[in-house]
């Protein structure tokens, strides 16, 4: 199914994160989003088992990324 509308459509989770970490400190991220996966021994990893599993953890992460794109447009 195809989504024009949605900026998220084929951006994968790890690519998210990977994004995010890149331009945010995890201490940073853990400020703007209130995770332990973020707080305590962070890693691309367990943030995304934890993510996967967590759908309103998830929406504040693509929230915040859909916020980091919108400033480097």
């Amino acid at each position: 199914m195809e989504q024009p509308n949605n900026p998220l459509h084929g951006v994968k989770l790890a690519t998210i994160l990977e994004e995010l970490t890149k331009a945010y400190s995890w201490e940073y991220l853990a400020n703007q989003i209130n995770i332990n996966c973020f707080k305590s021994n962070p890693s691309i990893k367990s943030s995304l088992k934890f993510l996967r599993r967590t759908p309103w953890a998830r929406e504040k992460v693509e929230q915040l990324y859909l916020h980091l794109k919108s400033k480097e447009s």
